[in-house]
């Protein structure tokens, strides 16, 4: 495979690949404004709100990642039949995002409303339930429709019960040949048996098998965990110390590469993302690892949930 200096395959290549992105979604709701004053009610600063902004959140995100990168991507979610439903159709729809979503009546589709002054987020606001799960069962079919179209799957779980059926989709992508790529949530993983990939933080991977002492100590446990829930590679995302690979081949570390790190929100999207179309256009593990890292050191410094383009990635 021809890869440019940077290591990335071509953009005619990526512009082939399909990946198949499943799990919760979200609008993310930025407030600015100007901060004078504390309110007289309480001790708190009133912000004058002076411009709103909409993203796409969640594993929306993560598909917006993976096209604007270069890949083709398809989201399969539930949405609930509300205006912010509606906003994520919108902003899907602008950039290019295939989608096949499934809709819940009784659903409030996730909203994150953050209210920034003076640079900084002085509160989030989240509203949501959970979905109702006879759609989850039309998620289902649906995700067997598209499964022979893409190359990899990926599933995002930000554990607002939108993947309840993740261990029968993991099954059938997998007998399907399918590469399954996972960011996990929650201290139960037995749920994601027989991925590829799972990509955990330290935080997250600490939740499952505790804290450890020294590298000898996390490298026993990533150990046992793979073995226990029959998983290819367990990819460590570290903060200031990079990011770890545990796999058949032994452990890679690649330092951070961030130069300056202004928001880690949605980092853990642009990662796994990257590391899809990466995977999805034959690059071995290691190498989309390390190219995964340096996506990441880029979104950091960027504000928001923001996304890395091939351009930024080849540099």
């Amino acid at each position: 495979m021809k890869t440019n200096a940077a290591g990335l395959p071509g953009r005619e290549l990526l512009a082939q690949r399909r990946v198949l992105v499943v799990g919760d979604v979200m609008l993310d709701r930025y407030w600015y404004g100007a901060v004078d004053r504390i309110s007289p009610e309480a001790p708190v600063p009133v912000v004058r709100v002076e411009r709103e902004e909409e993203r796409l959140g969640g594993a929306a995100n993560v598909a917006l990642n993976v096209k604007v990168l270069g890949a083709r991507a398809t989201l399969l979610t539930v949405v609930g039949q509300d205006e912010p439903a509606r906003r994520l159709r919108e902003l899907l729809h602008a950039q290019g995002v295939e989608t096949a979503l499934r809709d819940d009546p009784k659903l409030n589709t996730i909203v994150k409303l953050r209210v920034i002054g003076r640079a900084q987020q002085l509160i989030r606001v989240d509203f949501e339930n959970e979905p109702d799960h006879e759609v989850l069962g039309e998620m289902l079919d649906a995700f067997q429709e598209q499964l022979a179209r893409h190359d990899v799957v990926l599933f995002s779980d930000y554990g607002k019960g939108g993947l309840t059926h993740i261990p029968r989709m993991i099954e059938l992508a997998r007998a399907a040949g399918k590469p399954v790529l996972i960011d996990p949530k929650g201290r139960d993983y037995r749920r994601y048996a027989g991925a590829s990939v799972i990509t955990p933080n330290r935080a997250e991977l600490a939740q499952v098998t505790g804290a450890w002492g020294d590298e000898a100590e996390l490298l026993r446990k990533v150990g046992q965990l793979r073995s226990d829930i029959d998983v290819g590679a367990v990819l460590l995302t570290r903060s200031e110390e990079g990011m770890t690979l545990f796999d058949a081949e032994g452990v890679t570390h690649e330092p951070a590469r961030a130069r300056e790190v202004f928001d880690v929100t949605g980092a853990g999207d642009t990662v796994i993302a990257t590391l899809a179309v990466l995977l999805s256009a034959g690059l071995p593990l290691s190498q989309a690892m390390r190219l995964a890292n340096k996506a990441g050191g880029i979104v950091v410094g960027k504000f928001g949930t923001a996304t890395v383009s091939y351009e930024e990635l080849s540099a």
